[in-house]
């Protein structure tokens, strides 16, 4: 009986994805729950594993097609088990099969690889394979033929007689480089972060404030339990943790922060959805810590860990990047000194963290050197008045120089 591999569903709002790259191929033999292809929706990356256990006879989307959810985009006869039967003589491969190249038996030649030999007149045997799992990639190919295109060196003769000397000519400026262009199609990720962005220029009177912040009681604070932190509960103690909690609390001094716009109407959340954006292996993710109010700084600081592992491997799910009340970006891991966070709508609040830097700062009259940070706040001006954005990023400052605060609620 054949069965037909489908697209999945990936939430209400995602309705198409990309085919990013097959990991398995006609003929090839998989068990249930074998991971078929990686797919890309304006959310994630992820994996489709087979529905069943059997022999793949037909892919009909290669790699760089997109695909509805729901649509048909494989088959899996799965009469077939054990081993993989050989291709019927003759018979020729399916238009997004490429014909089978010779290869050594560990070596997974991509189909893009296999288009890319067949153009260039390669044999398997001829290009080292670099992708993960010993496979052979399109890159592969490409390299090797640049390598094989480089000019040799060229043999100066020997010298038999002094040449006259010639007449000066004009000087000639060589190229020494190829100008080449490349272009690349948008992934859904990128779009999406596109979309989001232009949308909250448009839709939203957009404003931000600043302050700077004296890290110097979180420092020493950290110091002081560093150890017993990461021995108690296996991971350092950061400053996230500190400026989520900050962020918890000026949100609820401060609630139309917390809240959206809907229609003619302002919703006022009573719980807090905070959103870390991180730098991702295909763009900016903003995974959201759900009711991270009832969170303690562990369980934050390990969260935050899992998000940043998984957004470089395209493993967050669409649910985790959706939603969230309001987001916090730390642009000074990349040593951004200062920017203007945009706001991630519905939301009507961003906090933007900074590099930190030893500056000199005037305290009781006298000049001293504090590790320093700037804040920026951007809030969306139609909900948020500005002596609540003020006072809103005032109160996060006033948390982080006095970090007891946070553990005593005052």
């Amino acid at each position: 009986m054949t069965v037909e591999v489908k697209v999945p569903g990936f939430g209400d709002s995602v309705t198409s994805v990309v085919l990013v790259e097959w990991l398995q191929q006609v003929g090839d033999v998989v068990a249930v729950d074998s991971e078929l292809v990686e797919v890309e929706s304006d959310k994630a990356t992820q994996k489709i594993p087979s529905p069943s256990a059997g022999r793949i006879t037909k892919i009909l989307k290669a790699a760089g097609d997109s695909a509805d959810v729901g649509e048909v985009i494989a088959l899996v006869d799965e009469t077939v088990t054990e081993g993989a039967a050989p291709a019927a003589p003759g018979a020729a491969p399916t238009a997004s099969a490429p014909a089978p190249v010779s290869a050594a038996p560990d070596v997974r030649i991509m189909p893009a690889a296999a288009a890319a030999l067949a153009t260039n007149g390669l044999a398997a045997s001829q290009v080292t394979a670099t992708g993960p799992g010993g496979r052979l990639l399109k890159e592969d190919v490409q390299r090797q033929v640049a390598a094989a295109a480089a000019p040799a060196t060229a043999i100066i003769p020997p010298k038999s007689a002094a040449p006259k000397p010639a007449p000066p000519k004009p000087m000639v400026i060589a190229r020494t480089g190829e100008r080449s262009e490349k272009r690349q199609a948008m992934s859904p990720i990128r779009k999406r972060i596109a979309q989001r962005l232009v949308e909250a220029q448009h839709n939203a009177a957009l404003l931000t404030t600043f302050n700077e912040v004296d890290m110097s009681g979180i420092m020493n604070l950290r110091k002081q339990h560093q150890d017993a932190f990461t021995e108690r509960y296996g991971i350092k103690l950061g400053f996230m943790s500190f400026f989520v909690k900050a962020a918890i609390d000026a949100l609820q001094a401060f609630p139309a922060i917390n809240a959206e716009i809907q229609g003619n109407e302002i919703v006022y959340h009573d719980y807090y959805d905070i959103g870390i954006a991180i730098g991702g292996g295909k763009g900016l993710v903003v995974p959201v810590l759900r009711n991270a109010e009832q969170m303690g700084f562990a369980q934050i600081e390990l969260a935050i860990s899992d998000f940043a592992k998984r957004a470089q491997n395209g493993q967050l799910s669409p649910q985790e990047l959706t939603g969230g009340t309001f987001t916090i970006s730390n642009g000074g891991v990349y040593g951004s000194l200062l920017s203007t966070p945009i706001v991630n709508p519905p939301q009507s609040g961003v906090l933007g963290m900074h590099a930190i830097q030893d500056r000199p700062v005037a305290r009781d009259g006298e000049i001293v050197i504090r590790p320093m940070m700037y804040l920026a706040m951007t809030y969306d001006h139609r909900i948020v008045d500005g002596r609540e954005g003020v006072s809103f990023l005032k109160r996060i400052k006033d948390c982080i120089e006095n970090p007891v605060r946070l553990l005593l609620d005052v």
